[in-house]
């Protein structure tokens, strides 16, 4: 009783610094939401308020008439359902591939692309756009869903959780007379239901906040992503702050909500993918 009695303390302790720091972590995001409705210019005050004097809609209503943020909120679902549905297709089969597929030089094509992970994405800009350039894909939807088709950590990610499958499961299939697009099709994407999940949220999330591909390949204001959209408008709207948070709310709150809708799966595939691998 006296042992239950000593760790209550300790408990509430505990408690009360995970709920200080979920405050922490949360609260910028609760000060952007309320900033978002509240008036022009009231932001600018010193001290910041932090919850608006009137609550109004004026800058989410002044973004979808004037600065047309409509048409970029759908060109940057667009891209991010495309982006995901291709990274899909390909990540899959190549992680499949190199977890249960035998051939020729799997393992030491797949520790290439291990160590191409220590490249940083930015230096392959610039040879991607000249190759873009040169095949007539710059200013083109194409050219952005490009590099977003296959990823080296995606492909990783399938494989490390491919590696779970039992090989009896599949060769059982394979002398049932099952052809390899039939078990790939039946009875590999089941199991790896958990991981296309967290897949799919990694390539949703990686196309719907990208800034600098669209910036760079992307040219033609009609076509601009949200990100993108909401980095020029910023420089004709400096001052106003309430609207850039409202611009930010529209920007943020699709991928919280899939995170959130998601999450169970999301974890049930990374876990799963890192323990037995």
């Amino acid at each position: 009783m006296s042992a239950r009695a000593g760790a209550n303390p300790r408990r509430v302790f505990v408690n009360a610094m995970l709920v200080l720091c979920a405050l922490l972590a949360t609260f910028p995001l609760l000060w952007m939401t309320s900033v978002s409705f509240m008036a022009h210019g009231e932001a600018s005050h010193f001290p910041p308020p932090l919850l608006p004097r009137q609550v109004t809609l004026a800058n989410y209503m002044e973004l979808f008439s004037q600065a047309g943020i409509g048409r970029y909120f759908l060109n940057s679902l667009m891209l991010a359902l495309a982006a995901t549905l291709l990274s899909l297709a390909f990540n899959v089969g190549a992680g499949y591939a190199f977890a249960k597929l035998r051939f020729a030089g799997r393992d030491r094509i797949f520790k290439l692309l291990l160590g191409a992970l220590v490249i940083p994405g930015q230096v392959a800009m610039l040879p991607l756009f000249l190759i873009m350039k040169q095949m007539g894909l710059v200013n083109t939807y194409i050219g952005v869903l490009v590099p977003a088709a296959a990823s080296i950590f995606g492909i990783f990610l399938v494989r490390q959780y491919a590696l779970t499958i039992p090989d009896a499961l599949l060769e059982a299939a394979r002398l049932d007379g099952a052809s390899e697009f039939r078990i790939f099709r039946a009875i590999v994407l089941p199991l790896l239901a958990p991981i296309l999940v967290t897949l799919s949220i990694f390539s949703f999330l990686g196309s719907w906040n990208d800034f600098m591909w669209p910036l760079i390949v992307l040219t033609d204001k009609d076509l601009y992503t949200l990100p993108v959209a909401l980095a020029s408008l910023s420089r004709e709207h400096v001052q106003d702050n309430e609207m850039m948070m409202a611009g930010s709310v529209l920007t943020i709150l699709p991928v919280l909500l899939l995170f959130l809708v998601l999450q169970r799966y999301y974890i049930q595939g990374l876990l799963v993918g890192s323990v037995k691998g």
